[in-house]
């Protein structure tokens, strides 16, 4: 057993450094391509693509007020993107009903393929 802590121990320690240099990799491509104002990129035998995504952040505070039906709220128990597509979906909720509790946030994506 105590090999196998101290091999977790290891990996978790490089994986916290591979995580490390991936998150300053990504910056600098992203940072790049924004410079020269490119979604796209092909570099070797690699292809680059820079995706804009918006995003939904909820306000708790705000939905739990826009929601009438503590019942729904429960389904919910704290704002989840996906749970709320989901209940709008089924018309549990309405868009119109949640419409000021959220704020947009821009994301970059950064996808890299072998050609």
């Amino acid at each position: 057993m105590d090999k196998k802590v101290k091999r977790y121990y290891t990996l978790k320690q490089k994986q916290k450094e591979i995580e490390q240099e991936v998150a300053e990799l990504r910056t600098e491509i992203t940072t790049y391509c924004a410079e020269k104002g490119i979604t796209a990129l092909e570099v070797g035998k690699y292809k680059v693509k820079i995706v804009l995504q918006d995003r939904k952040e909820y306000d708790d505070s705000k939905l739990y007020d826009a929601l009438p039906d503590p019942e729904v709220w429960k389904m919910i128990s704290k704002s989840d993107s996906s749970k709320i597509t989901s209940l709008i979906k089924l018309d549990v909720i309405s868009e119109e009903t949640i419409k000021d509790t959220f704020s947009i946030k821009s994301i970059t994506l950064l996808q890299v393929e072998k050609k």
